[in-house]
């Protein structure tokens, strides 16, 4: 019996070396994403063009949030551009909205889109109708949730121009409102800043690819070329899926820092929160199950198997060396699942400190609603989202790749 439990400890006591090994991979992923990658107001400006600018702005329900959204636009020192707000369906006050501003400022184009078709997500088919009435050289697609600075779309063009780029995303400062959402936003984080971080898609070299869906820009004719929204009509997270056709057709795309000049929101309350994360795992299993159930188990061991062996092990205080050494070990990774959830929280989402004491619950909301998204794509050939459900069968999503 001795023996059946040293060999289960030393089973245990490798996974956690070798979670301990990843989370030092991590940390400093993380530390050097945050040193090294560019910033969106920092560089040599030789652009003096003022291009024709599109802004497309879907908009589902979004009152809690258009108008100030709406008002960040219009305030822009930039001045050749326009901003098409498409009123995807809505159920409440959007459309009234859309139509008030309309009629106090010429910039701002009413846009009410068909019903969607079958086949389509509903953001996706909301941008293409906001694209057919663009009249810019340049696109920029941005959310209702989404607030930017006097000088985003100056700075925007002026990089994009400057560095003879096709296509250019940045990185918003991550609105939080809610307790749920600010004890797990820095846990899944920590992925966006490793694994997708800006200095990966910045490398030609590197196939990792996507947009920030509150701000991205692209000359007109990329986006085009790469099939428009229309050829990611069914992704459910089309934001990747359009970076990635942009950078896998050679185009040069760039992401860069900007949280000081955007904010967005990443989760509303607790619902969205968890519509988030089921959001996240559900293309995953369309594209592959065995991907699916691996990253899942990835996340359970990175974010939270740690903890609950390490208060066992101190628990029980069995004197054998293997149970010695799995304390040990556990208490390693789980002091290094700390060091990430501080740094994410405190310097790069630029939270209250005290959230990151509660990195188990945290880590523990991520993989409990990344267990929910499996069950659903492998119970249901169909998904909820922003009120509407969609059916996924026979399509394979390419917005993530592990």
């Amino acid at each position: 019996m001795e023996i059946i439990f040293d060999f289960f400890n030393y089973v245990l006591i490798a996974i956690l070396i070798g979670v301990s090994g990843a989370w030092v991979f991590l940390i400093k992923s993380m530390t050097d994403s945050f040193r090294f990658s560019p910033h969106l107001d920092k560089f040599k400006n030789i652009s003096k063009l003022t291009p024709k600018v599109s802004i497309i702005l879907p908009a589902r329900n979004e009152e809690e949030f258009l108008g100030k959204c709406l008002e960040s636009l219009l305030d822009q020192d930039y001045e050749n551009y326009e901003v098409i707000v498409i009123d995807d369906s809505s159920e409440d006050s959007t459309g009234k909205i859309i139509s008030e501003f309309a009629k106090k400022n010429s910039k701002i184009i009413h846009v009410s889109a068909k019903p969607k078709p079958d086949g389509w997500m509903g953001k996706n088919w909301a941008c293409m109708e906001g694209y057919r009435k663009a009249t810019g050289d340049l696109l920029l697609f941005t959310d209702a949730d989404t607030r930017h600075s006097k000088n985003v779309i100056s700075l925007a063009v002026a990089h994009l121009i400057s560095l003879n780029l096709d296509a250019l995303s940045v990185i918003p400062k991550m609105l939080t409102f809610d307790f749920w959402t600010n004890i797990s936003l820095p846990m899944i984080s920590t992925f966006l800043h490793t694994r997708f971080s800006a200095l990966n898609v910045n490398n030609p070299s590197k196939k990792t690819a996507y947009f920030f869906g509150s701000f991205f820009i692209m000359k007109k004719k990329t986006y085009e070329e790469v099939g428009m929204h229309e050829g990611v009509k069914q992704e459910i997270i089309e934001d990747g899926a359009l970076g990635k056709k942009v950078k896998e057709s050679g185009y040069k795309m760039r992401i860069v820092r900007g949280e000081h000049l955007i904010d967005a929101v990443w989760a509303r309350d607790k619902i969205t929160l968890w519509n988030a994360l089921k959001r996240l795992m559900i293309p995953l299993y369309l594209q592959s199950e065995k991907i699916a159930i691996g990253s899942f188990l990835a996340t359970l061991f990175l974010l939270f198997v740690p903890f609950p062996i390490f208060a066992t092990s101190v628990f029980l205080s069995v004197e054998t060396t293997s149970a010695k050494i799995l304390c040990v070990t556990a208490a390693l990774a789980s002091f290094l699942i700390y060091v990430g959830a501080i740094i994410e929280t405190k310097i790069m989402l630029r939270l209250r400190l005290i959230y990151a004491l509660f990195a188990p619950l945290g880590g523990l909301i991520v993989v409990l609603g990344f267990f929910d998204g499996l069950l659903q794509a492998k119970k249901s050939s169909s998904i909820s989202w922003r009120g509407r459900s969609y059916s996924m069968k026979d399509h394979t999503q390419n917005s993530i790749r592990v």
